[in-house]
This record gives C-alpha cells, sequence and structure tokens, in this order.
C-alpha cells in the first residue's frame, strides 16, 4: 500500500528544521526557476513551495497550486491572501488529472509526493502533459537510508536511480540528479 500523507500532521511540512534543511527561495533558485517563469506545484500542501514560487516568478509569472486535499489548499490559500499574492492559483484536482490545459506551464514541481502515487507512471503521464515542450519538472524525494530522522518508512521510499528509469520510462529525459540535503535528493527531468 502506498504511503499518504495525514493531513493531521500539517505542522510537520513547515517548520524551522525544515527551513534550514529545504530552504524554498534557495531551492527553487537552484532549480533555475526565473521572473516570468510558470510553475505547477504538484501536491503542493500548506504551500511551503508556492508563495517563495510566487515571490521567484512575480507579477508577470504564474504559479498553479495543486492539491488532491481541499483542506491543505485552504491554507496555502489562506497564506497567500495574507501575503497578498495575486499570482497564485489554487485547484483541487485528482492524483492524476491536474485540471490544467495541455502545455499549461514551464515548469513543473512535486516535492516529497511522488512516493505517495498511486500509479507513477499515469502521475508523471499527466504532467508531462501540462508541461511545455522543452519544460523541467523538479522532483523532491526522501533518500532510502536507515535510521532517517523525518520522512515516510523505508519501505516507501523511491531510490533515486529506480526513479530516473521509471521517468524515462514515461518519455522524459534525465538532465540532473543530485543529493539535495542529508534526507531528500532532487531529479530534474525535461520533455
Amino acid at each position: 500500500m502506498v504511503h499518504k500523507f495525514n493531513p493531521a500532521n500539517q505542522h510537520k511540512l513547515d517548520n524551522p528544521e525544515r527551513r534550514k534543511l529545504l530552504p524554498p527561495e534557495e531551492t527553487l533558485s537552484r532549480f533555475g526557476l526565473a521572473e516570468g517563469d510558470s510553475i505547477a506545484d504538484i501536491g503542493c500542501g500548506t504551500g511551503y513551495f508556492t508563495l517563495s514560487a510566487a515571490r521567484v516568478v512575480g507579477t508577470q509569472g504564474k504559479v498553479y497550486a495543486l492539491d488532491i486535499m481541499p483542506e491543505m489548499l485552504e491554507i496555502a490559500r489562506a497564506k497567500a491572501k495574507e501575503k497578498n499574492f495575486k499570482n497564485i492559483e489554487f485547484i483541487e484536482t485528482k492524483e492524476t488529472d491536474f485540471i490544467l490545459p495541455d502545455a499549461a506551464v514551464e515548469r513543473a514541481l512535486a516535492c516529497l509526493v511522488v512516493h505517495e502515487a498511486d500509479d507513477p507512471i499515469a502521475f508523471f503521464q499527466e504532467v508531462k502533459r501540462i508541461l511545455q515542450i522543452g519544460g523541467h519538472f523538479y522532483i523532491i524525494e526522501w533518500t532510502r537510508q536507515e535510521n532517517s530522522k523525518m520522512g515516510p518508512p523505508l519501505e516507501h521510499r523511491i531510490d533515486g536511480k529506480a526513479l530516473a528509469t521509471v521517468l524515462e520510462q514515461a518519455g522524459f529525459q534525465n538532465v540532473e540528479q543530485f543529493e539535495l540535503n542529508s534526507e531528500m535528493y532532487a531529479i530534474i527531468v525535461k520533455k
């Protein structure tokens, strides 16, 4: 059975320890997100990356905050309203139907959600559908390591090499894979 995040644990999504380990704006900058870009934050949760992405892309850019859990979207929407962001659209989606039109975005981000996908290939095909030709997809996942201080159980984590292979099978071109921090790795692929 696939591990699904429990909304009751939302406090784990944004706290000082996580911000130190995974600083959102610095991470987005490392991925190459820039002013004027459009990005889908898939599985946006409480808006951890959404608000930073909105700041980075600026008024000429667009952020689509996508999540299957309406309670998470409400939290993220309230944070965006408090900060007066006008360049974010919040969309309740299905796991393999993101509601967006074909080729809607230049970039997509899935932070710590791929291990929750019931059908990773269908999930990746949907990401591919909403990406423009040449668009980049950024994946952050938990490293498969014993004695990890956070994240899902080891058996629910995805090995980076195996994930890269599945992404290639889904038709993405592997661009880069690297250790992001002591707990997570990142993969960047291109449509």
